[in-house]
């Protein structure tokens, strides 16, 4: 089927994700357009080591022009902008020059992605040469790790930064599910914070999902208190479940006993 052997067309431009970092969680249309793209242009934070995007589609490359963008880890967005204009600069040089470029990104590309920085600098190219091809984000591949899932009849699922213990607590109120990303340096009060709530045990976390001798996965968060585990931490908290009555009702309806508080 043509759809199985889709390749990057010449001038277009292909934001891609490559999944939580596990080869074999890329789509056929990533590998496919990954495979025959012209340019690639994989993002690294000046905090890491290597871009572990570019590790994932190791094995993918084979002559494309290869251009790794380090890109600041600050809370400046002067500076992230001027970063990203640099390299819609050259997105626009290449794809001017008939070569197709893509961009690979961790997970899904518009799910907290440096190419939601990109794509608005974009705007002059023709919108039928921009394409978004969604990857497997970090919360899907950790709910699977576990063996959980994340939401059942009219549970509400939020996801969201973990480094705001007012908002994340917030959260609690409004949700059944609760994802945080970026969770790595807060899991001392976010454990604090959830003990307080009775909420500590139907906590899990999972760092590095599917990236090879990173990951590390438990349902008890305790387990990573005082742990150095990075930036890639997902934490995952069932609160309750709502039921089909009480939602056509309105009214709310998260359950208090231990098998649904710990989202069983």
């Amino acid at each position: 089927m043509e759809a199985f052997n889709r390749k990057a067309l010449p001038g277009h431009f292909y934001a891609v994700g490559v999944g939580p970092g596990s080869p074999d969680l890329m789509t056929v249309r990533a590998v496919n357009l990954i495979r025959s793209a012209d340019v690639i242009v994989a993002p690294r934070s000046e905090r890491a080591e290597e871009s572990l995007a570019l590790r994932t589609i190791g094995a993918l490359i084979e002559g494309q022009e290869v251009i790794e963008h380090v890109y600041p880890m600050r809370r400046d967005i002067e500076e992230t902008l001027n970063s990203w204009r640099e390299v819609a600069g050259v997105v626009l040089e290449r794809t001017g020059q008939g070569k197709s470029v893509v961009q690979i990104t961790i997970g899904d590309p518009l799910i907290y992605s440096t190419t939601c920085y990109l794509l608005p600098l974009l705007e002059e190219m023709p919108p039928d040469c921009l394409h978004v091809v969604p990857g497997i984000s970090a919360f899907q591949a950790a709910a699977s790790l576990l063996g959980e899932a994340l939401t059942l009849q009219e549970d509400r699922l939020t996801l969201m930064p973990g480094n705001n213990m007012a908002e994340v607590e917030a959260a609690l109120e409004h949700a059944e599910t609760l994802v945080l990303y970026k969770a790595g340096r807060h899991v001392n009060e976010l454990c604090d914070l959830l003990e307080r709530h009775g909420l500590l045990e139907c906590a899990r976390v999972v760092c590095y999902a599917e990236i090879e001798g990173r990951q590390f996965v438990s349902k008890r968060l305790e387990e990573a208190r005082d742990g150095l585990h990075g930036y890639m931490t997902t934490i995952l908290v069932h609160v309750g479940h709502r039921t089909w009555v009480a939602a056509q009702s309105g009214t709310e309806a998260r359950k208090s006993t231990d098998v649904e508080r710990s989202g069983a």
